[in-house]
């Protein structure tokens, strides 16, 4: 086993959930001494395997701070947040009660009890629409809905509480995460979930009826929206590269987690066609609110500063992953 970066615990708030799961594995694997914080809402207990679970909320401030000084935390990995966009543009305070309001209450436990690092799981949304569909760090921060507003307000907390303590933090902003743990351990097993990737993987195997694409007269070449697919394995470990680069007396920093190209929606279905071998019932629907025509990231900068090297830069490895732990849900059904 490789020997843990550091000797304090790390708190990993939503480490039952998609993407929290597979960086828990990722921190085990390196030795490192993790608890997971997550009130089971969304997340699994099944997804958290032999690490130990704490069932709670965020917002609660008392068990929060225990919860970091009983375990001596020195570092916080936050995941803990709802992620669905058309939900949040129906049901926005609950966005903002629960990602934003949350996130200070946490902010305000690690102040206290003095935790040293903090790795923040922001969001692409943050851009809006950029107009060539192309954001860099420095691109304008823009919400068109109420997600990733509550997810820029948190960064803006993040970033005024570095400057008044001793707290650094590395917010990593996502582009559109898929793909599942290789050896089929953890995936994305949230009920009528609205990943692509998933949803196309679920209908080729006959556990939905059809897959729907929401627009297709948007300004791209094939009238579908575009995005960058970023492989979950991939995500997970820029989490750990952010947390090497922090402990090594990295300053705070704000980056985007993408591969720097992006596929269009047809092209996502063109590839669970391939790899499935399945024919997918494919229905065109009207645009979604808060959906941007395109989506993509420039992601030269956390190349430069973490020295992240990403290994699943395929789309048909992400679906083939993807289409594996669809396959494995089939006999496995995870219960929340």
């Amino acid at each position: 086993m490789i020997c843990a970066m550091s000797q304090g615990s790390i708190l990993v708030t939503g480490g039952a959930g998609y993407i929290g799961s597979h960086v828990v594995l990722q921190l085990r694997a390196r030795g490192e001494r993790v608890v997971v914080l997550d009130d089971l809402s969304r997340g699994f207990r099944q997804a958290v395997i032999d690490t130990p679970l704490v069932v709670g909320r965020v917002g609660d401030r008392e068990a929060v701070l225990e919860l970091l000084r009983a375990h001596a935390v020195d570092t916080v990995m936050h995941f803990a947040a709802f992620t669905i966009v058309p939900e949040s543009v129906s049901e926005p305070l609950k966005y903002y009660g629960n990602n934003t309001c949350s996130t200070r209450t946490l902010l305000e436990c690690c102040v206290a009890a003095g935790v040293r690092n903090f790795v923040f799981s922001s969001t692409a949304a943050v851009y809006g629409m950029p107009a060539d569909g192309v954001a860099g760090e420095d691109t304008p921060t823009a919400p068109i809905n109420p997600y990733g507003t509550s997810k820029l307000m948190s960064e803006w907390m993040l970033r005024d509480v570095a400057s008044a303590t001793p707290l650094k933090y590395a917010a990593l902003r996502y582009f559109n995460v898929a793909g599942s743990d290789p050896q089929c351990r953890v995936g994305q097993a949230s009920p009528n979930a609205t990943l692509l990737v998933k949803v196309a993987c679920e209908t080729a195997i006959g556990k939905r009826p059809q897959v729907c694409v929401f627009g297709s007269d948007y300004a791209t070449p094939d009238g579908t929206g575009v995005r960058d697919y970023i492989h979950v394995e991939d995500l997970a470990t820029a989490h750990l590269d952010a947390l090497q680069y922090l402990r090594g007396g990295g300053v705070s920093t704000t980056l985007n987690v993408g591969y720097g190209h992006g596929y269009s929606v047809r092209e996502v279905l063109a590839s669970v066609e391939r790899v499935s071998g399945a024919r997918l019932n494919v229905r065109e629907q009207p645009r979604r609110a808060g959906d941007p025509p395109a989506l993509v990231a420039r992601a030269e900068r956390i190349r430069a500063e973490l020295g992240w090297r990403p290994k699943y830069d395929d789309l048909d490895a992400i679906v083939r992953t993807s289409l594996a732990w669809e396959r494995r849900l089939l006999s496995d059904p995870w219960r929340s």
